[in-house]
């Protein structure tokens, strides 16, 4: 089974977002080195949780420090951008990194209402056209003459490059299908919402028509690990996430605390279930056990590649969830 990276340059409390950023250079570097396929960065507005804001910026940026691991967005948020400019910044990414440049793209907003008209600068975003918008970037990608009437007459600069590989993210299925009819890669958050199902797999499989951007139907899942040598080291690492999500359920944003925070933080028993029901979109426990668990579930739905996302507090426990992951799976 493939592996990957998925990562947000989360910034845990007292450390800053020039760090986040840095550290996500190092996590490409050990990622290529242990052997993982690729590496995407997310996009997120408007937290001062997340430093991951640009991440075709982040993603020029650990291209050049890396040779060999796939590197992109996942994913890119298309209602902010234009399709030409969609298309000239990974056909750029692509001319400096050919053959490992992946067009992930998600039809969420990335933030709150108040980022989304930010990001178009006061005006009523388009919502309805997202997936026509992804085919005209795909057309300029491919130096083709768009559809779209706005955009019949452009060409996308630079011309002839070496086609990125194109992805459509999803979490509920309803884009599972519209990445088949289109020849592109899917990409399903299990770290969202838990709804995975093999029906939305096979679906997908079913409405694949080949394209010049994938051969045949690619399915990667991300998924939230922590992971350490024991299941008590993971559970003492990740209770800071489970308490962050408990929070976001609730409607507060907070910071991810330190490990010793979270260990004293008082939780009530409704606090606790709802930890342990999260626990199915948060995958906790020693190295073995999410191999395994990773491993049966690709046989149970299907899927190509398991992308991990993982958020302990400090970034060489953070390390430590790639390497121990790599140990079991590569």
């Amino acid at each position: 089974m493939r592996i990957s990276i998925l990562d947000q340059a989360p910034i845990t409390k007292g450390n800053n977002a020039v760090d986040a950023l840095k550290k996500a250079e190092e996590l490409a570097v050990l990622g290529e080195k242990l052997g993982y396929h690729r590496m995407w960065m997310a996009e997120h507005h408007g937290t001062d949780g997340i430093a991951s804001s640009a991440p075709e910026i982040v993603a020029a940026h650990l291209a050049a420090k890396t040779k060999n691991i796939r590197i992109g967005t996942g994913g890119v948020m298309m209602m902010h951008y234009s399709p030409l400019k969609l298309a000239e910044v990974f056909k750029t990414l692509s001319a400096f990194s050919p053959g490992r440049i992946d067009f992930g793209v998600g039809r969420a907003p990335g933030g709150d209402q108040r980022a989304i008209y930010a990001l178009s600068e006061g005006r009523r975003p388009l919502l309805d056209n997202l997936y026509e918008k992804f085919d005209t970037a795909l057309q300029l990608i491919n130096d083709e003459v768009p559809t779209d009437d706005l955009y019949r007459q452009m060409v996308a600069t630079p011309s002839n490059v070496v086609l990125p590989e194109a992805w459509l993210l999803g979490s509920t299925g309803n884009s599972a299908i519209q990445a088949g009819l289109r020849g592109v890669g899917y990409s399903f958050a299990q770290f969202f919402n838990g709804q995975m199902s093999k029906h939305i797999f096979d679906a997908y499989k079913k409405n694949f028509k080949p394209s010049v951007f994938m051969e045949k139907p690619e399915i990667n899942v991300t998924y939230m690990v922590t992971t350490a040598e024991t299941r008590e080291e993971a559970e003492y690492e990740a209770k800071p996430q489970d308490i962050w999500r408990l929070h976001f359920m609730q409607g507060k944003l907070a910071t991810i605390m330190t490990p010793e925070e979270a260990s004293n933080y008082p939780l009530t028993e409704m606090d606790r279930m709802t930890i342990e029901e999260n626990r199915k979109i948060h995958l906790v426990g020693d190295a073995k056990e999410i191999a395994e668990l990773l491993q049966q579930e690709q046989e149970q739905y299907g899927f190509d590649e398991a992308m991990i996302i993982s958020i302990p507090h400090s970034q060489e426990k953070r390390l430590d969830v790639y390497r121990l992951l790599a140990r079991e799976l590569l």
